[in-house]
């Protein structure tokens, strides 16, 4: 009786150029899906309802983008509540596929992880940076039917009279609720900080007189105080804003220590392949340095930046160590 003959594997070369062979059909099948993409349309998950500054700068954004994409429908899903972490966290969820998006701000990336003992996210784990698209600074404003005050001083003269200092937040964790904070601590008052669901419910405590003021993003302000509905008392950035060019900045008005701005930038979930990503970030760019799309967001109270990957997650592990040191000294925490 013969003995059956011994079969052997595949050789290692034979391993090897199979392997190579895989890893030259997945790189060109990964380079396709980039220079196709978008096939379908894209959605930009928005943490605040409409009307409120992210939902601006989402629509205009999501505008240029689909022009750009040939009309490739661009959708803009406002989820808002708690503060842009019910958005967040479903945007972490959501399949690294490119075609779920978030357009993140200040306070969910940056913010949050100091402000809340448990977060339903990790804003460094579980997202990745596109692209900063746009800044923004705030402004002080009060009614001036219920605050007869013109300029800062006069209003912290006023508030010292009053029974407290109240101002309005668009929610904790939010920048205007530490910026509140903030204020405080740079004209030696104690502020008793408000949080409203939304800006139109902030707005109407405003309007009511239940608060004395509120530190609105200059997209939102400027359309009020230029119709006479409320009156600008100084912005926190470093220099004035072109929006409101007359109102003077809090530290020119002498209290030099008080500046905060906020930023609205697209992430993409973690694992959302790196070319899909890049081509993410060169059309994000394109829109926002084009002279339509910088018009545009300027109109509308915003400083353009369009950031590359790499600028943008610096500015945002740099902002998280900066607010987290405000936070602290607030010893603010929320479940």
């Amino acid at each position: 009786m013969k003995t059956p003959r011994k079969t052997h594997g595949p050789s290692r070369r034979q391993v090897l150029f199979t392997s190579l062979a895989a890893a030259a059909l997945l790189t060109g099948a990964t380079s396709t899906w980039a220079d196709s993409y978008p096939t379908r349309p894209v959605r930009i998950i928005v943490g605040f309802p409409a009307g409120t500054g992210p939902d601006i700068v989402a629509r205009l954004l999501a505008q240029k983008l689909s022009e750009g994409w040939g009309n490739m429908g661009v959708i803009v899903d406002n989820k808002p509540g708690a503060g842009g972490l019910i958005a967040a966290s479903e945007a972490a969820r959501a399949a690294p596929d490119g075609y779920t998006l978030m357009l993140g701000e200040t306070g969910q990336l940056s913010i949050a992880p100091s402000s809340y003992s448990k977060l339903p996210y990790d804003p460094q784990k579980d997202f990745i940076p596109v692209s900063q698209v746009v800044s923004s600074d705030f402004v002080l404003l009060v009614n001036p039917q219920k605050v007869p005050a013109k300029n800062v001083k006069e209003f912290v003269s006023w508030t010292q009279q009053q029974k407290g200092l109240f101002l309005a937040t668009f929610g904790a964790g939010t920048p205007g609720h530490f910026g509140a904070y903030m204020f405080g601590d740079a004209v030696k008052l104690k502020p008793e900080p408000v949080h409203y669901k939304s800006t139109g419910d902030a707005l109407g405590g405003l309007f009511s007189g239940d608060v004395q003021g509120v530190f609105a993003s200059v997209g939102l302000a400027a359309p009020n105080v230029k119709a006479g509905k409320l009156v600008a008392l100084g912005s926190t950035g470093a220099t004035r804003t072109n929006a409101l060019p007359d109102v003077p900045t809090i530290k020119e008005q002498g209290y030099t220590s008080l500046e905060f701005s906020s930023w609205f930038g697209i992430v993409a979930p973690a694992r959302t392949p790196a070319d899909i990503v890049a081509k993410l970030n060169a059309d994000i760019v394109r829109a926002m340095q084009s002279p339509d799309g910088r018009s545009k967001m300027e109109d509308a109270g915003f400083r353009v930046t369009g950031t590359s990957r790499e600028a943008f997650a610096n500015i945002i592990s740099a902002d998280t160590a900066s607010w987290g040191k405000a936070v602290a000294a607030t010893g603010f925490k929320a479940d």
